[in-house]
Parts: structure tokens; sequence; C-alpha cells
């Protein structure tokens, strides 16, 4: 067994017997440090052209000795997992400071003094932090372009894909995911972290901004939930914006939905006037007591505003309560768009808003291949308000770019709450189309389709990366010898497909969508005469 393995092992065991602690903010410790410019800059940049004030991941390599002495206070404290000083450290939320280059250095760094001060006390746990960055995949800063996006989701994964690589060299146990307020963001993470360091366990953490019970870009808790469950997390859980009291909601029906263990370290309170929290280490313990009390979490810990003080509170207040247990995974039907949809026993029929399909719709195509696309997000809105469980969208037409249509669709829908609320079905012929949707979209949506016709080989590809991105599947029953017109060859084929996505490429049965062909009828051809019953 490696020693990831065996790490990840003691950890899981530690949160099968009792309540584990987090360590509390490090913005809070830092800041009441009160370093000076020359703190930040060290030796190294000094003749640096930008302030570096304030950036408290460049004190992983300025002032080693002021991070070290936090994790050790919070350890003595009595956290079982100390958080690297990493929060912001990648190449795009380095980018306002000018320090880039310093990146895979400063998260080796913060790695490296988390592990030193965990390894000196024995039996403690080091989270990688990787932050939810100054920019966001679902909305676009520029309020008169609602279509537009700062960066690519491309470049969003390959800023975390630096950052955990640098983070796994340096020894963490886990990658803790978080303050997620874009799940789209968190995507392009988790992806990084699969294809990076899938040896290290994930903990996945959202953050409710508001009273609303909603991320910024929107989602509820489950949808959420349901829009990161394939990555298979280790721990999920809510953290930052609101206080305990306020969070107690979110994290009970995150702990009702989730087959993981549940984790919530939340602010010392709301905000004050001045941004500064208030709330008391015995208010913070005693409302993370009674949160471990009522079964809902298996870890506890601390966000803004709270200090070594808060954790040895919360610590005492935990102590001799039972975990959570984690419950059986539901094996439902279950998409997202802002809001969850699940398909039941009394569902019904599922209904698809096809007319955002240039090959089903004269009128959409119109809008598309004029540049309309005001015009096209209102035929999405009459498909919502008609009654559409998701809505299909397909840019496959001779005259149109179908990778930029469909980016450009689905950038401005994101921003158009009662079309967003509804799950999205990719739906393209070409798979850069199917690839460059699967980008754009924050929920659980479904990929219209794949199909055994060119080999097992491209069929495992395509099926991993949709896997990768979260969505559920649409198999067409076509293999290398064709489309399936008898009904044996239709069993054939879909069972064949059903293997291979279960068995090799990791999905959940129910993440399965067949579509046997419904072949044409009454040709007046002899061999078409079986196609009605088949």
């Amino acid at each position: 067994m490696s020693p990831a393995a065996m790490t990840g092992t003691a950890l899981q065991e530690l949160l099968d017997q009792r309540i584990v602690v987090l360590d509390g903010a490090w913005g809070t410790m830092l800041q009441s440090a009160k370093f000076s410019p020359d703190d930040y800059r060290g030796d190294r940049l000094r003749d640096h052209p930008r302030d570096v004030t304030g950036d408290p991941d460049l004190l992983n390599l300025t002032r080693p000795d002021a991070v070290r002495d936090v994790h050790r206070r919070y350890l003595e404290a009595g956290a079982d997992i100390t958080t690297t000083n990493t929060f912001t450290a990648t190449s795009i939320g380095q980018a306002d400071y000018g320090l880039q280059k310093l990146v895979t250095e400063m998260n080796l760094q913060g790695a490296q003094l988390a592990r030193q001060a965990a390894d000196e006390v024995g039996g403690r746990f080091v989270a990688g932090s990787i932050g939810p960055m100054n920019v966001t995949l679902s909305l676009s800063p520029r309020v008169e372009d609602p279509a537009y996006r700062a960066v690519s989701f491309d470049q969003v994964y390959t800023a975390y894909a630096e950052q955990v690589q640098a983070l796994a060299d340096g020894g963490v146990d886990m990658l803790l995911i978080e303050t997620i307020f874009d799940t789209l963001n968190a995507k392009a993470a988790i992806k990084a972290a699969h294809d990076i360091a899938p040896q290290l366990p994930l903990w996945i953490s959202v953050t409710i901004t508001d009273l609303s019970g909603r991320t910024l870009s929107g989602q509820t808790v489950e949808a959420f939930w349901r829009s990161i469950e394939h990555a298979n997390p280790l721990v999920t859980g809510v953290n930052c914006s609101l206080g305990a009291a306020e969070i107690r909601p979110h994290i009970m029906e995150l702990s009702r939905l989730a087959g993981t263990y549940t984790a919530c370290h939340p602010n010392a309170g709301l905000p004050n006037a001045f941004g500064g929290y208030d709330q008391a280490p015995d208010e913070t313990g005693r409302l993370l007591g009674e949160f471990a009390a009522a079964g809902t979490v298996n870890v506890v810990g601390g966000c803004c505003g709270t200090t070594p003080e808060h954790i040895e509170r919360i610590a005492a207040a935990v102590t001799g309560l039972a975990p959570r247990p984690v419950p059986a995974r539901q094996g439902q039907t279950r998409f997202s768009g802002l809001e969850p949809f699940e398909i039941g026993a009394d569902t019904g029929f599922v209904m698809i808003g096809e007319r955002t399909n240039v090959t089903g719709s004269k009128r959409f195509r119109r809008l598309i291949e004029s540049g309309d696309y005001q015009g096209a997000v209102d035929v999405a809105l009459e498909q919502v308000r008609g009654g559409a469980n998701l809505l299909d969208v397909n840019m496959d037409a001779d005259l149109l770019d179908g990778e930029q249509c469909m980016t450009t669709f689905l950038n401005l829908i994101a921003t158009e709450p009662e079309v967003a609320r509804i799950p999205v079905m990719i739906d393209s012929s070409k798979w850069s189309v199917l690839h460059a949707g699967l980008k754009c979209t924050q929920g659980k949506g479904v990929v219209n389709s794949i199909s055994l016709k060119e080999g097992e080989g491209q069929f495992l590809d395509q099926a991993l990366r949709i896997r990768a991105h979260g969505a559920g599947v649409v198999v067409m029953a076509f293999d290398e010898s064709g489309q399936a017109d008898t009904t044996e060859r239709k069993v054939e084929i879909c069972g064949r497909a059903y293997d291979l996505l279960i068995q090799r490429a990791g999905f959940a049965p129910e993440d399965i969508i067949f579509d046997p062909n419904v072949l044409a009828v009454a040709t007046g051809i002899a061999e078409h005469n079986g196609y009605a019953k088949a």
C-alpha cells in the first residue's frame, strides 16, 4: 500500500471513530500579526515592481517562521487537520501581484511547512487548501456582454493542475477544494485533482453566499451536490460566508443528501460594519457542538474570524460525541442546473425541450446563423415555460462553428436564471462540440450522444471524459456494424455498452440513458417490416 493510501485509510478510520477537528482562519491570524511591507517582500522581492503587501501565500516564502507558528498554534488547540496557507496560490490568483512564477514554490513550501508542523505533533493530517479564484466560469464580469468570460475552463484547469502538483509534491494528505461559489470552477479543480493526484482523497466544500440558500452562481445545495457527486469525495462540506447559526439549514440539507462524510467550518458569525467578526469562541463551540449532537457532521472547524481559541472550544464541544453515520448511496437518476431534477418511479414522461436545436427548428437555426442570440435565449425561455425538464442544445449545421456557437449559447443561458435552473442536454454528432459544451456547464447535464460506432477505444475515451465532467450520457444502439435494427441487436449493443460504462468508465447505472433506435416503418421495403415490433 502506498503512503498516500495508508494515510487515507488512517484518516477514514479516524472519521469513523469520532468527530474530527479542522483548524481555523488563516487570514485572521496573518492579518493580526500586522506584517510590514518588508515582511512580504523579504530579500528576494526587494525590487519587485508591484506592491505585494497583503498576499498571504507569499509569506510561505518570506516569513516561513510565522506560517509554521500558525500551524503549531492550531494543532496545539486541538486541530486534527491543518490546512496549507495556499488559498490564493494559483497563477490566476497571483497575477494581481505579478507572482505567477512563484506559484509552484508557494504551494510546495506551504505544504512542507504544514507537514513539518503536523509531524512534530504526530497523528495529524494536512489538507492542501485550494481556493475559488477571483474569476468565475459561470458568470460574466461584463454586464453588457453576458456571454463573455474572463478565462476559459482550460485556463482554470491548468492553473489548478499546477497547484495540485506542488501540493502533492509537498506531502499533503488530502486536497481541500473550498469556499466554492461557482461549481464550474470547482469542476475544473476536481478534474485537475483527479488527473494530477488521483491518490489523494478530496474534500469539497461549498459556500452559500446569503440566506437564500444558493451559491453566488445560483445553485442550491442539492444542485451543487448532484454536480460534484461524480468526484467521489471523501468529505463534502459547507464553509465561509455565514456564521454557524445561519449555516445550519444548509449543512443539514447536505448531511441528508451526501453519501460521504460531511464537514462544516463557518465564519465566527456574520461580519460587522467594519468587515470583522465578533462571535466569541464559546458561542462558536456551542453551535458546532449542537451540529455534532444532532448527527449532521463528521468534521468541524472554523473559517473567517476564527482563531486557535475558537478551535479549542470547538474541539472541547465535540469531544465524546458520535460522528454522523454515512448514509448508503441512493441509486436514483438525478440531474441539475441551478436546481435539481430527479426521475423517479412516479415522474411520468420527462419532457426535453428540443426547439433549441438547429437541426429540429428552422426558427432557432435562423436566429443562431444571424447572430441573434438574445432571440435564441427567448426560444429557450419558451421551452422552459412550456414545461421542459431538460433543454436540448444542438449546433450541428454546415455554416456554423459548432464549438463557438455551443459555448456562446450555453454561457448566455447560464446567466438567465429561469433557463439555467434546469439541466442541459448537450447534443451533437461531433465530439469537439460535446466537449466544448461540457466545459460550460456547472450543473449535472447529459451528453447526447456516444456510441460504439468507432469501436470500444473511442467509446471509452469519450465516456471517461464525460464522466470527468460529471454528466450523464445518452448511448445510441449503434456499433461497428451499424445501427441496431432487430431486438437481438438492440439488446446486444446496449448490454455491451452498459458493461463498458459500468465496469471500465465508472458510470453509475442511473446516469445512463439508452436510445435503442426508432427506425422508419411502412417504407415498403420488406427488410423493414419488423422495425416497429423491434
